[in-house]
């Protein structure tokens, strides 16, 4: 459900078209101002009054937010049948929502159907090997009940999103372009039978935004958030299917591999993510045992309760599911630094809360 009127979201699109505000910036002032249009009304002196937020970037604010760009992304969403999902609307998929930078919002064309996501990526000129690896592994979990997720790049990818159709799966695709600018332009088709078929295709990038060689690598954190884990069939030294592979790993997600050979270049990216500690994957099974099943409330039995303390329940009470920095902990509640850091390292430990990269918390 969207929170956001369309009038909201149209002031959100203007925010992200101001120069260098990037999406933390503006989850603190929306944190701060509680709407986009607030944020839009607000002073230069209200605004360099959020921490994080410098003079130029509030002068950039009231001067370069660009209205213009943020109506005409309206108009081509709306012709176009591509929602737009933002980071506050409640079916914004929590595991996205989770990771170190979260995108603001999503380009969806298609449905955003929840399940079990696994992300299977891969070098764009696979092997004979790697390509049947593609197409098996994606089969198999397929029949497993798993959605799959890739990045609809030619090679393994590919295989991915088409093997998952033809076999009656759900698959999603995420761009490293606008939704409506598809790349490469022979996999316009597939995208089709993407959506027929439940699944969809996503983008944080505006609509007209071209493949730039820039957008694949930041993409990929979207391709791992989305996923429980990522499992990397065929990859050479530099792919781009390694950093999708580091990014799931710093999200605390499961990393697999498939071995290949050790004269071929196609492997020396998987073969050395298995020598890093990635699960090295023979067939299917080793991917859903190494799986935790999902936890389920079953009928009439209760899960057990948290334990907390006093402290560690008043603490909670001042996080959220939106990244709070240590330094804004310390002002807004009455715990020392000293004791702040024993009080979160406990509350982390029972699960409650994590911590990501910059000393941020979030309640989970």
């Amino acid at each position: 459900m969207s929170r956001w009127s369309a009038k909201e979201l149209c002031s959100l699109l203007q925010l992200l078209s101001v120069p260098r505000i990037g999406g933390h910036k503006i989850r603190l002032l929306i944190e701060r101002f509680h709407t986009p249009s607030a944020v839009l009304r607000a002073s230069i002196r209200e605004l360099v009054q959020v921490h994080g937020i410098e003079r130029t970037c509030a002068e950039n604010i009231k001067t370069k937010s660009d209205l213009r760009f943020a109506e005409n992304q309206m108009l081509l969403s709306e012709k176009s049948g591509i929602h737009i999902l933002t980071y506050w609307d409640s079916n914004f998929p929590p595991s996205l929502k989770r990771i170190y930078d979260p995108p603001i919002l999503l380009y969806v064309r298609g449905t955003l159907a929840s399940g079990r996501k696994i992300a299977i990526v891969g070098t764009r000129q696979p092997s004979p090997y790697g390509g049947a690896m593609a197409e098996k592994f994606s089969r198999e979990l397929v029949l497993r009940g798993f959605f799959l997720v890739s990045g609809l790049a030619r090679g393994v990818d590919t295989r991915v999103h088409r093997t998952c159709v033809q076999n009656g799966g759900i698959t999603f695709a995420v761009l490293g372009s606008g939704c409506d600018r598809v790349y490469p332009p022979e996999n316009r088709s597939l995208t089709d039978s993407i959506i027929a078929t439940s699944g969809s295709i996503i983008s944080e990038y505006p609509l007209g935004t071209g493949p730039e060689a820039m957008n694949f690598p930041r993409r990929n954190r979207i391709i791992a958030g989305l996923s429980e884990a990522v499992l990397v069939i065929e990859a050479g030294e530099s792919s781009g299917a390694l950093i999708t592979a580091e990014f799931a790993c710093d999200e605390g997600r499961e990393v697999f591999a498939v071995p290949g050979n050790i004269n071929s270049d196609k492997s020396l990216g998987t073969n050395l993510l298995i020598q890093q500690g990635a699960k090295l994957v023979r067939n299917v099974d080793d991917i859903t045992e190494e799986l935790q099943p999902q936890k389920e409330t079953v009928s009439g039995t209760q899960l057990p309760l948290l334990t907390l303390d006093e402290e560690e329940e008043h603490l909670l009470l001042h996080l959220s599911d939106q990244p709070q920095q240590i330094d804004d902990l310390v002002r807004n509640t009455d715990f020392s630094l000293v004791r702040l850091h024993t009080v979160l390292l406990n509350l982390e430990l029972k699960g409650a809360i994590k911590q990501l990269p910059g000393k941020f918390f979030l309640r989970l």
